[in-house]
């Protein structure tokens, strides 16, 4: 009998290995892996730079305290900062601390202003910031919140695509508007660019700032270094996670000059966080996503599986109502029971995991193939075949 906590409905399976967009189960079985831990292993399992790089670190150095410099941390923070709209990067180890460290960043900055109140951040209703006490209401989805009251203040909503609702909750507390570019938990729903345009220019007129969550779309997801670039806009804080470290455990809190002035030292730290060996991993990945033409690539094949996909629902319209996202971040809303037809999938060998909306989430690796993509596509057609 198991003793670990019965906080996850797992699966009667495990894994022994994998290799890139494959995993292979305790019993040999060969899985076409379209989770890949939900959108984090970035190259796909054991890509060769990631393991290479991870067996030269571990022999050099572990762990050593944020109270020295770390330069394979500095050198990472660069790298990130050279190609975004950041000045400065705060590591973290996990999407929900980098979430945290924004919400902590947009208070301070108000603090320091002089305006102590200005300290409230406006969400998306059932959104997706993480499972810590803040981030679980500042998402406010009842599935996530139910039980864990008294709730965290702090934090207003807005529900997706009601310009009026987002206006009408906007006080003069409002320190913060924090969405997700392209939500993921929520249905792989894409914010569209003129949103995304439009409150930039409602942040600048109200003085508030923009955080732009990119945890699940960052880092290459969606066929450009962030999913915010297809809008050309630039926001003042962005956390992220998940695909920078390519399986490994890493956060990050991306911000301008203007807000990172207002953290100094003691305002904020994590033991772990910025490890050398996490660092080297994270400076691998990029080695690979910052390769000339490498994003270029991640546009050509995330086209070619949307084509598919919508020649599929054509194929199966009483199926399959909607493909949804952006580059390799997919979403298909189906009308059949979603746990049935991902176990269905399951059973043909294709891993794929549920997001709100009766949407099936697609997430390959970012170095996916097209041979890959039209197994998948061959699979999704039998077990759309038997829904029929």
């Amino acid at each position: 009998m198991s003793v670990l906590l019965k906080n996850y409905a797992r699966k009667k399976i495990s894994f022994s290995k994998g290799k890139g967009c494959y995993l292979y189960s305790s019993t040999g079985t060969k899985y076409l892996d379209f989770v890949q831990g939900i959108a984090v292993n970035s190259l796909g399992h054991c890509h060769d730079h990631l393991v290479k790089t991870i067996n030269k670190q571990s022999k050099k150095l572990w762990h050593v305290s944020n109270a020295f410099t770390i330069t394979e941390q500095e050198r990472l923070a660069k790298r990130l900062t050279q190609n975004s709209f950041a000045d400065f990067v705060a590591f973290q180890n996990s999407g929900a601390e980098a979430t945290e460290l924004a919400i902590k960043v947009a208070r301070k900055y108000f603090y320091t202003k002089g305006q102590p109140k200005k300290n409230r951040v406006l969400c998306l209703n059932n959104s997706f910031h993480g499972r810590t006490l803040a981030t679980i209401f500042a998402s406010n989805n009842k599935k996530s919140t139910e039980g864990f009251e008294p709730k965290v203040d702090g934090f207003d909503h807005f529900d997706f695509a009601d310009h009026k609702s987002l206006e009408k909750s906007i006080t003069k507390r409002t320190a913060a508007i924090m969405i997700e570019t392209v939500m993921g938990e929520g249905g792989i729903k894409v914010i569209p660019d003129y949103c995304l345009k439009g409150l930039r220019k409602l942040c600048n007129k109200k003085n508030i700032l923009l955080i732009l969550d990119e945890v699940q779309c960052g880092i290459g997801r969606t066929g450009k270094f962030f999913a915010f670039e297809y809008a050309n806009i630039t926001p003042d804080i962005v956390p992220i996670a998940k695909g920078i470290g390519g399986g490994f455990p890493i956060g990050a809190c991306l911000m301008t000059k203007k807000v990172a002035s207002c953290m100094g030292p003691g305002s904020h730290g994590s033991t772990f966080a910025g490890s050398p060996l996490a660092m080297s991993v994270g400076n691998a990945v990029l080695d690979q996503i910052l390769k000339k033409g490498f994003l270029k690539s991640i546009q050509t094949i995330s086209k070619y599986f949307h084509s598919e996909l919508s020649k599929l629902q054509s194929e199966f319209p009483s199926i399959i109502k909607e493909v949804r996202g952006l580059g390799l971040l997919i979403g298909i809303k189906i009308t059949p029971d979603q746990n049935l037809f991902v176990k269905k999938l399951l059973e043909n060998k294709l891993l794929t995991i549920r997001a709100a909306e009766n949407v099936v989430r697609l997430l390959p690796p970012l170095n996916v193939k097209k041979k890959n993509i039209d197994e998948a596509i061959a699979i999704l057609r039998k077990v759309c075949k038997n829904f029929k």
